[in-house]
């Protein structure tokens, strides 16, 4: 699987910049997506911290990635964008 996740992270990465978005809400505890926590793959259910390989890929690239939970976050950069 570490292939396919790090072609869709390729991709995602590609429409970032494509796209100009500078910021990203993706999955959390998605092994690809999740930036707070990952499923480690492991059929425990248990989360393990840590980043996916999208959400580590974009930040490395300077596109902000949330948690869909953490939109409060999300709202208050958005904020602090349009008043620049």
């Amino acid at each position: 699987m570490t292939g396919a996740f790090l072609r869709g992270a390729r991709l995602a990465l590609d429409t970032a910049r494509r796209t100009g978005a500078r910021i990203a809400v993706l999955k959390e505890g998605s092994p690809s997506c999740g930036s707070g926590r990952i499923y480690d793959g492991t059929f425990t259910g248990a989360p393990t911290p840590g980043e996916g390989v999208t959400t580590a890929l974009l930040e490395r690239a300077g596109v902000r990635v949330f948690g869909e939970d953490d939109l409060a976050s999300v709202q208050a950069l958005l904020t602090a964008l349009e008043a620049r």
